[in-house]
């Protein structure tokens, strides 16, 4: 049964600053219980699982939070065995299908009515009926740009399309500034697909058949979205096909990048004091996406990060950790981390970290789909493409092998027959 592709983009209009909520003692559920957080280890994810911490560790008999880098890999795994090693996964889009495509996370209808006085329409993601994640965050790609040596380099505004990126970047290159003034998360797997996805729905594609599960990647707008993304390699590092975020944000940190496509999760840590040096940060301005080939979609996508409960653990520490992580979703995280993500809670008031997902989202990117095979052509993207930029394989091959490895992958689970 194909899940209800859930959209993000009607949250995003709640990016403007909402009144304060106004929260008292923290209510922790069930004393005694077990409460065991697993998400990925970045700054917005780290706010709210420590807030979590702070109100509720005293009345649990346990209380974990184990934040890593690789948890899409490991938490269907760390969730079938009953019971689950962990009681709350911190999803996104696409991690969320993964969890549902297993059975292995529970709807939360009821502890939204008990604990979720705090909690807004929009942060309830909601699927047939039933509400599957609390979302507290949205993101995006967009571009990061430094003013002073784009100006330093002769060049005016800042770049709206891959076209005057290009062009950017051979202009800063022949100046003798940079070599590679590009950065982007290119680190084969996952963020190989996920760049392929930015670049192919900015050139307007669509990676299924309409109403189906058959791959459509292989396609005019496929092998344009390759040839944006390689025009954009011949400016990054050698090592690109090995930078994931926090590569990129540490050559962005050095000063050793003029313009970088990263998350919008990252512009917090990036406009900060901390890491890097008042002529980097003073000069970084974030912006829309870029658009690509005369098109007018930025190539992004839309995405919430948010909290979901496992199946298989008991009822006590289910709500537990559905309590104690909903304690800290307040004005009171807000008035510490504020500029820390692109907040989905009352009391956000968005600074200059929010500016490039605001533009990217208002300007119309599309969101990550939620749709149970999605993984599977993410995975074929991730894996299948890396020789065509290694530059030994053409891109109509290479989406061949796309398509190829992802009807393999679907006929195995069932999606396609």
């Amino acid at each position: 049964m194909f899940l209800k592709k859930v959209m993000v983009a009607g949250a995003m209009s709640a990016l403007l600053g909402t009144s304060a909520y106004a929260g008292g003692h923290a209510n922790c559920g069930p004393d005694g219980a077990s409460v065991r957080i697993l998400g990925s280890d970045f700054p917005a994810i780290q706010a709210v699982a420590g807030a979590a911490e702070a109100n509720c560790s005293g009345g649990a008999g346990e209380f974990t939070v184990n934040l890593r880098d690789d948890t899409r890999d490991m938490m269907n795994q760390a969730l079938t065995p009953n019971p689950a090693e962990y009681t709350s996964v911190i999803v996104a889009n696409s991690t969320l299908t993964q969890l549902m495509n297993d059975d292995l996370v529970r709807p939360l209808n009821d502890l939204v009515d008990k604990y979720g006085a705090n909690l807004k329409p929009h942060q309830l993601i909601t699927i047939d009926g039933n509400v599957m994640a609390i979302a507290f965050m949205a993101n995006s790609q967009h571009l990061f740009t430094r003013t002073d040596i784009l100006e330093q380099a002769g060049v005016e505004g800042t770049p709206a399309s891959v076209e005057e990126m290009v062009a950017a970047a051979e202009k800063i290159r022949a100046a003798g500034i940079m070599e590679y003034p590009i950065a982007m998360n290119m680190k084969v797997g996952w963020n190989v697909g996920e760049v392929f996805n930015l670049f192919y729905f900015a050139n307007g594609g669509e990676l299924f058949k309409p109403g189906t599960a058959e791959p459509a990647v292989n396609s005019a707008a496929g092998v344009a979205a390759l040839n944006s993304i390689k025009s954009l390699l011949e400016y990054t590092h050698p090592d690109h096909l090995s930078h994931a975020s926090n590569e990129t944000q540490a050559l962005w940190e050095a000063g050793q990048a003029a313009m970088a496509i990263m998350w919008g999760s990252r512009g917090g840590a990036v406009l900060d004091d901390e890491g890097s040096t008042a002529e980097v940060t003073e000069n970084t301005v974030l912006s829309m996406a870029p658009t690509a080939n005369g098109g007018s979609t930025p190539a992004a996508t839309l995405w919430w990060d948010g909290v979901t409960i496992a199946k298989n653990v008991p009822d006590a520490d289910a709500e537990a950790s559905f309590a104690a992580l909903v304690s800290g979703l307040n004005a009171d995280l807000m008035k510490e981390h504020n500029d820390k993500a692109i907040w989905l809670i009352d009391g956000f008031q968005p600074g200059p970290a929010a500016a490039g997902v605001s533009a990217t989202a208002n300007a119309g990117a599309k969101p990550y789909p939620m749709i149970p095979f999605v993984n599977l052509m993410h995975n074929a993207l991730g894996s299948e493409l890396v020789d065509f930029y290694k530059g030994t394989e053409s891109a109509e091959d290479a989406l061949a092998d796309v398509e190829a490895a992802y009807v393999t992958a679907a006929k195995e689970a069932g999606f396609l027959n």
